[in-house]
C-alpha cells in the first residue's frame, strides 16, 4: 500500500509539472494570476513544471525503492507539501478569505498527500 500511496503522488506532481510545462497561463489561471510575459512563463515552468517533473521523478525512486532512498525522499516531499499547505494557511490568517477553491482545494490536496507520506515512509 505505501508503494501506490508514493506513485499515486508521484503521477500528480508528474501531471502537474507536465501541464505546467505545456501551458504555464492555464495552469496559473485559477490562482488569478496573471502569466502573460516570457519572464512570467519561464518562471511557471520552473517552480510547478520542471520541480513537479523532478519530485516525480525522486518519488519514482522511492517507490521502487532504489538506492534505499525510499525514507528520505518520502520524508522530504511530505515535508515539502505540510510546508505548502502551512503557507495557505497563514496566507488566510493574514489575508483575506477566500472560495473553496482553488486555494482550499490544494490545500487539502496537499495535507491529504502529505499525511499519507509521511505514515508510508
Amino acid at each position: 500500500m505505501d508503494t501506490i500511496v508514493i506513485a499515486v503522488v508521484g503521477v500528480f506532481f508528474l501531471a502537474m509539472g507536465g501541464y505546467a510545462l505545456v501551458a504555464p497561463a492555464a495552469l496559473a489561471r485559477p490562482f488569478r494570476l496573471r502569466v502573460q510575459s516570457p519572464e512570467a512563463r519561464s518562471e511557471v515552468r520552473a517552480v510547478y513544471g520542471g520541480f513537479g517533473i523532478a519530485i516525480a521523478a525522486v518519488l519514482g525512486l522511492a517507490a521502487a525503492d532504489i538506492g534505499g532512498v525510499r525514507a528520505g525522499v518520502v520524508l522530504a516531499v511530505a515535508a515539502a507539501l505540510a510546508g505548502m499547505a502551512l503557507g495557505r494557511l497563514i496566507s488566510r490568517v493574514v489575508d483575506a478569505g477566500t472560495a473553496f477553491y482553488p486555494i482550499w482545494f490544494y490545500f487539502c490536496v496537499e495535507l491529504l498527500a502529505a499525511a499519507l507520506l509521511f505514515t508510508a515512509r
